[in-house]
C-alpha cells in the first residue's frame, strides 16, 4: 500500500488547440509523468508556465529545472529536451508562437530600434517573475476558454511584450557566413534537407552537395546541429506535418506527404516531440 506521504501519480495528458484570438501560436496545456521528450527543436518559440511538479530540461549544453511558477523559453532552432524532475512529475501551459509573430511583436516594441533580420533572443535559463507568470497564466486560459476573443487577444499580447520588454535578450541579425565555412556547409545542408521534405535522400546525396565525404558531412552537420542529418529532418517534418493536420488531412495522408515510411512511424516522432498521438493533436 502507497503510504501517506507518497506522491499522487497522474496519467499523462496533453491538449493542443488554437485560438483565432493568436493565430500565430498553438497552445498546450498538459501534464505528464511517464513521458520524456527525445531531443529535437522547433521552428518557433516555446514559452512554458510550470503549473505543478517540476521538468528538468536540457538546453544549450545545461540542464535546468523549472519548478511551480516559473518561465522555461526555448528559442527557435534549438535542440532541448525534457522529462519530470519531481517525484509527481510536472503539469504546464505553453505557448509556442511562430517566429514571425515574436518578430513583429518586438518590431512594434522597438520599433527601428529592433533590427530587420533579426529575431528576439529569449532568456536561456528557468525565469521567475511572479507578475509575469501570472499574465501568461490568465492568457492561456482566456484563450483556451474562447469566450471573449478581444480580452483573450488583449491579455495574450500583452503578455507576450512584457516577456520581450522584461526578458528578451539583445537579439542579433542572421550572420552571412563565409563560402566553404562549416556553418556555410550546414547551412546548405539545412536547405538540401527542407528542399523537399518527402524526396527519399541518401546521406552520399547530401554530403556531395557540399563537397564532403559522407563520414566529415555526417560529424560536420551532428556537431554544429545537435542532431544527426535524419533526426533533424525527422523533425521538420514533424514541424511541417501541422499544417497539414490543421487543413483536415488524415494522420496517414500527412504522415505520406512528409516522407515518413509509414503512419507508425510518423506518430513515433510526433509523440517523442510533442507528448501526444498526431490524431489526438488533431482533434
Amino acid at each position: 500500500m502507497r503510504g501517506s506521504n507518497s506522491p499522487q501519480h497522474f496519467p499523462d495528458e496533453a491538449r493542443f488547440f488554437r485560438s483565432p484570438a493568436l493565430p500565430g501560436a498553438e497552445l498546450l496545456t498538459a501534464r505528464f509523468f511517464r513521458h520524456a521528450y527525445a531531443p529535437h527543436w522547433h521552428e518557433g518559440y516555446v514559452v512554458a508556465v510550470i503549473t505543478a511538479g517540476a521538468e528538468g530540461y536540457r538546453y544549450r549544453g545545461e540542464r535546468h529545472v523549472a519548478g511551480p511558477l516559473t518561465l522555461a523559453c526555448i528559442n527557435p532552432g534549438e535542440i532541448h529536451t525534457g522529462e519530470r524532475a519531481a517525484d509527481e512529475g510536472w503539469a504546464y501551459r505553453v505557448f509556442y508562437p511562430s517566429a514571425e509573430m515574436l518578430r513583429e511583436l518586438a518590431q512594434s516594441l522597438r520599433g527601428d530600434a529592433f533590427p530587420a533580420n533579426g529575431l528576439p533572443r529569449l532568456p536561456h535559463s528557468v525565469v521567475k517573475d511572479d507578475v509575469l507568470v501570472q499574465a501568461l497564466l490568465r492568457a492561456h486560459v482566456l484563450l483556451e476558454s474562447g469566450q471573449d476573443l478581444l480580452e483573450a487577444q488583449t491579455a495574450a499580447l500583452s503578455a507576450l511584450s512584457s516577456l520581450l520588454l522584461r526578458h528578451g535578450q539583445e537579439p542579433l541579425p542572421v550572420p552571412l557566413s563565409a563560402p566553404g565555412s562549416a556553418a556555410a556547409r550546414v547551412e546548405a545542408m539545412r536547405e538540401r534537407l527542407a528542399a523537399d521534405i518527402a524526396e527519399p535522400l541518401t546521406l552520399d546525396t547530401l554530403a556531395a552537395s557540399v563537397a564532403l565525404s559522407p563520414f566529415h558531412a555526417a560529424r560536420l552537420f551532428t556537431r554544429e546541429t545537435g542532431l544527426p542529418p535524419h533526426a533533424w529532418r525527422n523533425q521538420l517534418r514533424v514541424n511541417r506535418s501541422l499544417d497539414l493536420l490543421r487543413q483536415g488531412e488524415s494522420v496517414a495522408e500527412t504522415a505520406l506527404a512528409c516522407g515518413f515510411a509509414d503512419q507508425s512511424h510518423y506518430t513515433r516522432h510526433f509523440r517523442r516531440a510533442f507528448g501526444v498521438a498526431p490524431g489526438h493533436w488533431r482533434g
